[in-house]
């Protein structure tokens, strides 16, 4: 696993954005594995900010999302196919009909998971951004999900959802379910790009680093990756400096 330890969030965002930059500048028609969350949030405003400043296309991209909130579309701002437009695709030039993510909404969840699933093996990840879980969870894995895992729902645990509370308006809204790609789905990119940023994510990022490679620790299973990269700010780092 490379490891790239910057000062700030905007310097992790500045390295993020360059290792995303070079899959596109190689290939214009890659598949770009996205995530929500704000930890990305200063990639997006980069492949934006360069997008418009130097005109890097996005016409033939294609991208597929790690994960969905169950029971939420794209006429709630707080689904994760809402939070793509509205922080990324709605800026860039890529083609919306080039995107995917789970359907929140989906009447069979079973069949929805199964769709994604025969999606994912067809358009093979260039790329994976992934942010990292304060327990060690990546998408909606959370601790314990077998390494062997295709798309499913989930029960999001208590830490993730208070994670996830600060971008509701009352905790009480945070849904309790989510879709999310499993982890054989992330392990099969071709490349994997992990951000990390705060204290609060030191102790997942030493067991992502450092730690023994378990189910226990969903994140651990990067280190079996073959080109993985984290990208992660001073504060994240502090336990494997």
């Amino acid at each position: 696993m490379k490891i790239i330890i910057t000062k700030d969030y905007e310097e992790m965002s500045k390295e993020a954005f360059k290792i995303v930059k070079d899959v596109i500048s190689s290939n214009s028609e890659a598949v770009l594995g996205l995530a929500t969350g704000s930890t990305p949030l200063g990639l997006y405003q980069n492949m934006i900010k360069d997008h418009k400043e130097n005109g890097t296309s996005y016409k033939k991209i294609k991208t597929v999302n790690l994960d969905e909130y169950a029971g939420l579309d794209y006429s709630s701002d707080q689904s994760y196919v809402y939070f793509m437009r509205h922080n990324l695709f709605d800026h860039i030039d890529i083609d919306l009909a080039n995107t995917n993510i789970e359907d929140g909404k989906a009447a069979d969840r079973i069949k929805e998971c199964e769709r994604y699933t025969k999606l994912l093996d067809i358009l093979k990840q260039d790329i994976q951004v992934l942010g990292i879980g304060s327990n060690g969870h990546i998408a909606f894995n959370e601790p314990g999900t077998p390494f062997g895992s295709d798309t499913h729902i989930v029960d999001l645990t208590e830490s993730t959802i208070k994670d996830n509370s600060r971008l509701f308006e009352r905790i009480e809204d945070v849904p309790r379910q989510a879709f999310t790609m499993g982890l054989k789905n992330i392990m099969h990119a071709k490349k994997i790009l992990i951000l990390a940023n705060g204290k609060n994510k030191a102790n997942a990022v030493y067991g992502l680093v450092k730690g023994e490679v378990s189910e226990a620790c969903p994140a651990s299973v990067l280190q079996l990756h073959p080109d993985c990269t984290l990208v992660c700010d001073i504060e994240a780092a502090e336990l494997i400096k």
